[in-house]
């Protein structure tokens, strides 16, 4: 892990790891100048191996998100594109789905859409006082005509990792599909698609997966087969037809694919494949609990949900009392150097539960190149700014 330029301190990793690890981005643009064509567009060599390069991509995706079905791997724009993709592809006029109030804008958004357009209906379950969402809650949400659950896997804002394998085991017991935004979480913590039963997962690359930005994809169940396509266009087959193929991956992918996010996907799979991502969750944990235990200590300031680590991304929210959470961002950016993300975090319905709205928190991420010594001007920062700013 010692990939890293010098640079601000940075705890924005929530938002976008920085910096990428060297090794995948001079290997992505090494391979994009080598095979930087259409992928399945041709029939001369460079466009089959390239082609085939986006094969065995999403074999190694399917392969780290515990899928058994690499066809079933799907390449979009990020989570939010993934999740507006799966969410309007897999229901229909009538429908329910069942979500939490944990829930990111990128789940929100194209429900509250759909619904004002009279097409579904959704309830959104609770979180409680530690910041994870009750299975059985979930299932009592259930109606006869509920055809989806959306859950997030782990907050953007708490850091909390729901129990999406007893979430999952119990929507299959209703035959209820389960769609899984991990955009937190992956890269971060083991997913295993299969064995959690879930129907459809949502990632996101530029986050945990130190992938670039602009790449991110769907990894369905090998037996999801009710999902439409929302868009329509040039896949590289059944050109004559002037419907959209129904082969997947193709069904949910139209138009030229970002070769050279899928290129520096690839490579950050293999990167986290050798530094192991229990290691490298491990040594963010250490960090992370280190800031908290900190922040603890210092009079003025209010965490939220951190009380324990142990089913948690590396993130911790928190608020100096008497402050906008915003200047705290200003200062510790201008006189600190030090990179944190404040306000809602695009997940209104959080702060809503925790009393913070309408300014939202302060929210500090570790990332894998974070050190120690970050979290320290951390802490000797954040004792300043609680010292002369703050009401304790």
């Amino acid at each position: 892990m010692n990939d890293m330029p010098a640079g601000p301190v940075y705890l924005d990793n929530a938002a976008t790891t920085f910096p990428k690890p060297v090794s995948v981005l001079e290997k992505a643009m090494e391979t994009y100048r080598r095979i930087g064509v259409s992928p399945g567009r041709g029939g001369y060599d460079l466009a089959a191996e390239a082609e085939e390069f986006v094969r065995e991509t999403r074999r190694k995706a399917a392969r780290f998100f515990g899928s058994s079905a690499p066809d079933r791997v799907i390449f979009t724009g990020n989570a939010t594109d993934a999740l507006n993709i799966a969410i309007q592809g897999m229901l229909h006029p009538g429908d329910h789905v069942v979500s939490t109030r944990l829930e990111h804008n990128s789940v929100l958004r194209p429900l509250y859409h759909l619904r004002q357009k009279r097409i579904i209906e959704y309830d959104l379950v609770p979180f409680d006082g530690k910041g994870f969402v009750d299975p059985a809650d979930i299932i009592a949400a259930i109606r006869p005509d509920t055809k989806l659950v959306v859950v997030t896997h782990a907050s953007n804002v708490l850091g909390t990792v729901q129990p999406i394998r007893e979430i999952g085991r119990r929507c299959a017991e209703h035959g209820v599909p389960l769609l899984v935004d991990a955009a937190q979480s992956a890269g971060a913590v083991p997913i295993d698609v299969d064995g959690w039963q879930v129907a459809a997962l949502a990632f996101t690359g530029h986050k945990s997966m130190l992938a670039p930005t602009g790449i991110g994809g769907i990894v369905l169940a090998g037996q999801t087969e009710d999902i439409e396509p929302s868009r329509f266009g040039g896949t590289g087959i059944d050109s004559a037809s002037p419907v959209h193929t129904r082969d997947f991956p193709y069904r949910l992918e139209a138009g030229t694919l970002n070769l050279l996010g899928i290129i520096g996907l690839s490579g950050s799979l293999d990167y986290l494949g050798e530094a192991g991502i229990e290691a490298v969750h491990a040594r963010e944990m250490e960090l992370v609990t280190k800031l908290r235990d900190g922040l603890s200590l210092i009079t003025g300031i209010d965490l939220y949900c951190a009380e324990d680590l142990s089913d948690h991304v590396a993130l911790l929210t928190a608020n100096v009392r008497g402050m906008d959470p915003h200047d705290v961002g200003a200062i510790l950016d201008a006189d600190f150097n030090i990179a944190v993300r404040t306000g809602v975090h695009c997940a209104p319905l959080v702060h809503e539960s925790l009393d913070t709205s309408p300014g939202g928190s302060v929210r500090f991420s570790v990332g894998p190149f974070n050190t120690g010594s970050d979290i320290d001007l951390t802490l000797e920062a954040m004792k300043e700014i609680a010292r002369h700013g703050g009401k304790g």
